[in-house]
């Protein structure tokens, strides 16, 4: 069985992350939408019942975790932000195994993982290759003024808690533009898988 290439995806926040993902689901990679993911593992009864367990009736609200609690706990406390991620993140390695199982039964040639914080949360290690998102901070500050209300001091606030850029884009495989006209974008992605799979066809992946 050939086992797809699997594409982690890189940038500072406001980049286009999600963007370049969706320009390579076009194409027909996979993708792990981590936010997605998380969105659904908090309406699963049996996470549900724990984190009632641990904080409360006032942490599960509607038949799914109250969000902003959550933040608040964990914000507070390290201790209880740890404890949630050895609930979570099991599950979540778990789907993106089975998804890279699947898109092998599919025959298809690329996973992609859109994850917010990929190299803090170690994603890149289950990585083949990673792309990193590049696009300069005045047009992902704007980019977040409109979509979140952020100045430039939430953003340096934000960026503060993550990886430098630079960090990020050292250890990154390949560099794409995310500025200008989105169809130059996406035509700039496509050309990209397509560097990425002829290189990866040479020495093919295959399940053990």
């Amino acid at each position: 069985m050939i086992m797809p290439v699997v594409i982690g995806i890189a940038g500072g926040i406001g980049s286009g992350k999600s963007t370049v993902a969706g320009y390579l689901a076009e194409a027909g990679c996979v993708v792990y939408d981590a936010d997605k993911e998380v969105t659904e593992l908090y309406k699963r009864q049996d996470v549900l019942d724990e984190v009632k367990r641990w904080w409360g009736e006032e942490a599960v609200h509607g038949g799914e975790l109250d969000r902003a609690t959550i933040a608040r706990i964990v914000f507070e406390d390290e201790s209880q932000r740890d404890r949630l991620e050895g609930l979570l993140f099991p599950l979540l390695h778990k789907r993106r195994h089975e998804m890279i199982e699947d898109a092998a039964d599919d025959d298809v040639e690329a996973v992609v993982i859109d994850a917010p914080l990929l190299y803090e949360a170690a994603l890149d290690e289950e990585c083949d290759v990673v792309i990193f998102v590049d696009t300069p901070r005045e047009m992902r500050l704007e980019r977040l003024k409109g979509r979140s209300g952020w100045d430039e001091a939430e953003l340096a606030r934000r960026e503060k808690a993550q990886l430098p850029l630079d960090a990020k884009r050292e250890r990154s495989d390949y560099c794409v533009d995310g500025s200008g006209p989105a169809q130059a974008v996406r035509e700039r992605v496509l050309r990209l898988l397509e560097e990425i799979l002829a290189e990866r066809s040479a020495k093919p992946r295959e399940e053990s």
